[in-house]
């Protein structure tokens, strides 16, 4: 006889079947059946956070590691709290699946003032994710479910939501039988003539570049077997690590900076593999790359998006990177002056930053000391996270800098707490603004709750930083609405159960992160921006607008 169980139940099989570990969310009458299915069966860890915001930038952060996140809302505004959360995973590329409730199919559409009834739900899912799907039928759950997942996990990967009305998840049905992955989209390979042409260019250039982006995820052995043969590389953020920072042909993520600019449109031979060549990466659009460009990437549509290349290459990164690696073989583009130029434009980026942020490159120095090398620290937008946490803090390998790239503040306790659960025998750090912590200071109560093993690290400057520097530099230093009435965070965090230090000093720091970093478990650094000294800022390059 066959097994008879709710579509909800449905659902959590589904997810055992794809081997998730954690579901991030919060409960609600119009997902209960679900939550419950998950619970009673017991072999998923349900991560309660305190906000729906919260619980998708947590599934973001944890599908950066494990392939695939999965959250779960409320209906109607507790959807449209993850709006911002979906947007992000959309930028970052992260398959996530996102499940949220409806009202039952009787009033569904009907604008009846049905609790937690939100008009045209599902459009505004749509609108903000890669794809959107209702179970409008028991039946048809189980494949609904699983091609969501196969959406969300194909490049370009992104956040795929699916709306369920609440008596479809009560439904009882019959267990299907196929309940497990169905492979993604298969990459694109490319034409043979393609990859040998390229590398007959590279063969021939005498100053080429490499600029990989967060797409050459996976692909750490054959951008090391580039750069092992001579040929310099520079990331985007997300793409930091990739190449470890100490390895002496990494440009790191200078992209910004004077000297770097020089060489980069000085190169013979500019190859993007994996990335969008992103506004505040690329001076607004206005970086120069020598010529010829050519773009790797696995998205088609990726094509001439921000620059036009002289050449676009649709395929898997780590196809064509392992194709070039190989085919120098012994034609190493080594050369001494070269190298020395590359070395050169490190240390002129590192100084100059170290100026330009001050007393906050102690700090900087002071936590990557502490923290273990193979550690990970999760930044908010803060002018802390876009200085020095984003280019002169080491990187040494994939997935150890995480940030939001979509810009927005507020989401880096959450990431950390994603990252911190999916890591659970990695140390993690999460750098905060205070203007940004308060849009989920409520997550605090969720980083102790799961006793993550994490350090939360609270830039407090009594407002936001950033808008200051933008004001100062582009709006002939007027000052308007930026200031912030901020608690006392040290307190907040020992409140919440947690020990907590605050600090005002780089020496001061330089302890505390040792004694917090000791710890197995949650943990609160407030540093007092006022006493440690200025911290220079102008913002993203932007053009001055009046």
């Amino acid at each position: 006889m066959s097994e008879q169980v709710t579509v909800g139940e449905v659902v959590a099989r589904i997810l055992e079947a794809h081997g998730v570990a954690n579901v991030y969310g919060v409960i609600s009458i119009h997902n209960l059946p679900v939550a419950d299915a998950i619970g009673r069966r017991g072999e998923i860890a349900f991560v309660p956070a305190r906000g729906e915001a919260g619980c998708v930038t947590m599934a973001d952060a944890h599908a950066r590691f494990a392939g695939l996140g999965v959250a779960l809302t409320s209906t109607g505004a507790g959807a449209g709290n993850a709006i911002g959360s979906l947007i992000e995973a959309g930028n970052a590329a992260s398959p996530v699946l996102h499940i949220t409730g409806q009202v039952e199919r009787e009033y569904l559409d009907r604008d009846a003032s049905f609790i937690h009834e939100a008009r045209d739900q599902l459009t505004f899912l749509k609108a903000s994710s890669k794809a959107a799907y209702r179970i409008s039928h028991p039946e048809s759950a189980a494949g609904i479910v699983r091609e969501a997942i196969r959406v969300a996990r194909s490049v370009p990967m992104g956040p795929v939501s699916i709306e369920i009305p609440i008596d479809v998840q009560a439904a009882t049905i019959e267990l299907p039988l196929d309940l497990g992955p169905i492979e993604p989209a298969v990459l694109p390979v490319p034409a043979s003539a393609e990859l040998e042409s390229l590398a007959a260019q590279l063969k021939s250039a005498r100053r080429p570049l490499l600029w990989i982006g967060g797409g050459a995820a996976g692909c750490e052995a054959q951008v090391k077997a580039l750069a092992d043969k001579g040929v310099p590389v520079v990331s985007s953020t997300h793409g930091r690590g990739i190449l470890p920072d100490s390895h002496p042909r990494s440009l790191r993520a200078f992209h910004n900076s004077a000297s770097f600019k020089d060489l980069c449109k000085d190169s013979d031979l500019v190859i993007v593999a994996g990335s969008r060549l992103r506004s505040n990466e690329t001076l607004t659009y206005s970086l120069e790359f020598g010529k010829p460009l050519v773009q790797i990437d696995a998205f088609a549509a990726a094509q001439n998006r921000n620059y036009r290349a002289d050449r676009f290459i649709c395929a898997d990164a780590k196809v064509a990177l392992a194709y070039l690696a190989d085919a120098l073989g012994e034609a190493e583009k080594v050369d001494a002056d070269y190298d020395r130029a590359i070395a050169t434009v490190v240390e002129q980026s590192v100084a100059a930053l170290s100026d330009q942020v001050g007393n906050y490159a102690g700090i900087c120095n002071a936590l990557r000391d502490a923290l273990p090398e193979d550690g990970i620290l999760v930044r908010d937008i803060t002018m802390s996270g876009s200085t020095w946490g984003s280019r002169l803090f080491e990187v040494n390998g994939a997935n150890r800098n995480i940030h939001s790239l979509a810009g927005a503040i507020g989401l880096g306790l959450a990431h950390a707490i994603g990252s911190a659960i999916a890591n659970p025998t990695r140390k993690v750090v999460g750098l905060v603004g205070d203007g940004g912590l308060m849009l989920g200071i409520g997550e605090m109560a969720t980083m102790v709750q799961e006793n993550t093993d994490l350090v939360l690290i609270v830039m407090n400057d009594s407002g936001y930083g950033v808008m200051r520097g933008i004001q100062n530099n582009y709006f002939d230093g007027r000052q308007y609405y930026n200031e912030l009435h901020t608690p006392n965070y040290r307190d907040v965090g020992t409140a919440m159960g947690m020990p907590s230090w605050q600090v005002g000093s780089v020496e001061e720091f330089d302890s505390a992160i040792r004694d917090a970093i000791a710890i197995e478990g949650p943990a609160v650094i407030e540093v007092d921006m006022h006493r440690v000294g200025p911290l220079n800022f102008a913002g993203p390059p932007q053009k001055k607008l009046y």
